[in-house]
């Protein structure tokens, strides 16, 4: 969906999820969809967050996303953060096999998806007591009674019924019974008590819709569009849909509805639409593929969290993509660095174990110096890991996970909508300079999404490269001869030779190569002078100067990476609000850096690299730059909160 947006961009100054307008309006009307009006109280906030949870079949992300969707069209800044188990059908009922989906949205322009729920809406015994702790005292908990027999609860180690113990007096309950009014709801479909509980989640979802003034419009034509081939079941899902809003509308235990309005002033002027990480990936190697003139291929193996890209590329075959899904991940770059020698963009998507596969081929990329964008998006490691859970641990993987010295451009997008650009960016360094290039994105980033400014087709790179065409060299004797070494005095890139191009054949492959002919080299020396050549053809890769955001003449800046930006910037935004000095600055490019980090960083007394891993970009700062960088980490496969980042942060400015 996308939505129009026409007035002036202004920002937030305050922190994350502050602001916006709080007004209490009692008795206000509105027309409901069956044309009636309602008489019910109607709060006006600024903001909320809303975290579904259940079991993995529960179908909590297909509600958190509808909603979403619906929340990006009606015009509210937004931000969301899905969680779910690695397994695709988890054990039911257990905390592990909790799977949840958590939004904010806002009048105003926001950051993250929110440290706290206001409000959970809880399908089970394992849902709420696997996040309760995570509510603040008065959220509001919605919670699906029929789940609440003596074996659910028993199953989590809930002794006694927490709906009746007291323990939750601290929130405001609404029992709710889901279950029991979607079959009664469904009773006329023909559907069996099993096949009529699966639209649960369309209740809770009605409900929602109720309570936040959520359009329905939308999701009842999607749920027709996505069950078209089985009316039925689309037409039961829609009853159930509407069966919550009614309720919400009829019944007393709710008594209120909030409005949250549109967050018109929060955008430039523009087209927009809800995207996610891996979906704005997507979009924009199709559109670096464009912009070069040149067919996309993309050479795949799924895996968690890149299989999105995969699936959404192979359905723009239009747009000249071509993918290969492989047999496993070697075979997908090698198809990938094959396609590159054919003169196509080639790109090869993957996830930490994949690098590891992958590692091998990168390195003969390096030598070769043909383009190649390897997307990785980074999970919890080692091995297997975490695989549904974010963390940013291969940034030294990417930079040093070959044999030799083979430097590799590494690029990182900082929200889900900039995945887009980074996109662009990693394919114009590949083109450019004829080199591999990292672009590490990460599950958060991967699956979560936000409002994206479309744009118009005369704001994007001309990224469009001239092949050799024919002899490049002449030898003393005057003969003209295709030397595929020879270099752009420039960039220090080499020609980019199509196969089958006449005079131009020359020979490929891993052993080193004599600079300018091609030759395989033993030779010390022109071994020396490749290593050194390659490494300064990455070091001379032009980039754009960091800026720094530092109002107040700060003597601590706090440095971030990938997708720490949003979390980063709302602590920022906190800490600055409460009259707290810091600077703030965000690297995209992190190899090369930008030229002018280094001056950067003399000017601060304290320098705060706040990382999801154990201090990789505060390393190679500290080597590179010879500063006491300061590691804030955090392991545990979520991203950071804007609360405890800014006590951190706070602590920092103080020692």
């Amino acid at each position: 969906m996308t939505s129009q947006v026409s007035s002036p961009a202004e920002k937030a100054d305050g922190t994350d999820g502050a602001g916006g307008a709080n007004d209490t309006v009692v008795g206000e009307q509105r027309s409901t969809p069956n044309g009636k009006v309602s008489e019910k109280e109607v709060r006006r906030l600024g903001q909320v967050v809303i975290r579904f949870a259940g079991d993995s079949g529960d179908g909590m992300q297909l509600t958190g996303d509808r909603f979403t969707s619906e929340t990006a069209a009606f015009g509210n800044d937004l931000s969301t953060l899905p969680n779910f188990p690695a397994e695709i059908r988890a054990p039911a009922g257990t905390l592990p096999g909790v799977s949840s989906f958590q939004l904010h949205f806002a009048d105003h322009d926001i950051l993250t998806p929110g440290d706290a729920p206001d409000v959970l809406v809880a399908m089970n015994p394992a849902a709420l007591k696997a996040n309760l702790a995570d509510l603040p005292r008065g959220a509001q908990i919605i919670v699906n009674t029929d789940e609440f027999t003596r074996r659910a609860m028993a199953k989590v180690g809930y002794p006694a019924s927490p709906l009746e113990d007291g323990s939750l007096a601290a929130y405001h309950v609404h029992p709710v019974a889901l279950t029991t009014m979607t079959v009664e709801a469904l009773k006329d479909f023909g559907l069996s008590r099993k096949e009529a509980e699966r639209s649960k989640n369309m209740f809770a979802l009605g409900l929602l819709s109720w309570m936040y003034h959520r359009p329905t419009e939308g999701t009842e034509s999607f749920l027709r569009t996505k069950f078209a081939g089985k009316p039925q079941i689309a037409e039961a899902n829609v009853a159930a849909f509407r069966a919550g809003w009614n309720f919400g509308e009829t019944t007393e235990d709710f008594a209120v509805s909030y409005e949250i309005a549109p967050a018109t002033a929060a955008f430039p002027p523009g087209t927009y639409r809800n995207i996610s990480g891996n979906l704005a990936l997507s979009y924009g190697l199709i559109a670096a593929g464009h912009q070069a003139d040149l067919p996309l291929f993309l050479g795949s193996y799924p895996i968690t969290p890149a299989s999105d890209i995969l699936h959404e590329l192979s359905k723009h075959k239009n747009f000249k993509v071509r993918t290969f899904q492989a047999e496993d991940e070697i075979a997908a770059i090698g198809a990938a660095l094959g396609a590159a020698f054919g003169g196509q963009l080639a790109v090869t998507t993957t996830s930490g174990p994949g690098v590891a596969l992958k590692s091998e081929t990168i390195g003969l990329a390096v030598s070769l110096e043909l383009p190649l964008v390897v997307v990785a998006i980074q999970r919890g490691g080692p091995s297997t890991g975490l695989p549904t859970k974010t963390e940013q641990a291969d940034l030294l993987q990417a930079m040093y996970g070959r044999n030799g010295e083979a430097p590799v451009p590494v690029v990182a997008p900082r929200t889900p909508a900039d995945c887009f650009e980074a996109a662009l960016e990693a394919a114009r360094i590949a083109l450019t300079y004829r080199t591999p290039v990292f672009l590490l994105s990460d599950g958060y980033l991967a699956n979560g999404s936000e409002p994206w400014r479309i744009p118009h087709s005369d704001e994007l790179p001309d990224l469009r490269v001239q092949f050799a065409t024919g002899p490049n060299h002449t030898l003393p004797d005057g003969t003209h001869v295709f030397w595929p070494y020879k270099r752009d005095p420039q960039t220090l890139a080499r020609p980019w030779a199509v196969p089958g191009t006449p005079g131009l054949e020359h020979r490929i492959g891993g052993i080193e190569k004599q600079d300018g002919t091609g030759n395989i080299s033993y030779d010390p020396a022109n071994h020396d002078h490749m290593v050194r050549t390659r490494q300064a053809k990455i070091d001379n890769i032009t980039v754009p100067d960091l800026t720094v955001d530092d109002p107040h003449g700060a003597r601590t800046l706090v440095l971030g990476w990938g997708s720490t930006y949003g979390p980063i910037t709302a602590a920022v935004r906190q800490l600055r609000t409460n009259n707290v000095p810091i600077a703030q600055a965000h690297l995209r490019h992190l190899n090369p850096f930008p030229q002018n980090l280094g001056d950067i960083l003399a000017r601060y007394t304290k320098v705060v690299v706040p990382e999801m891993n154990l201090g990789q970009l505060a390393t190679l700062l500290r080597a590179t730059y010879l500063i006491d960088a300061r590691s804030h980490t955090q392991v545990n496969g979520m991203p950071f909160q804007a609360e405890q980042l800014a006590t951190a942060l706070k602590e920092a400015t103080d020692d």
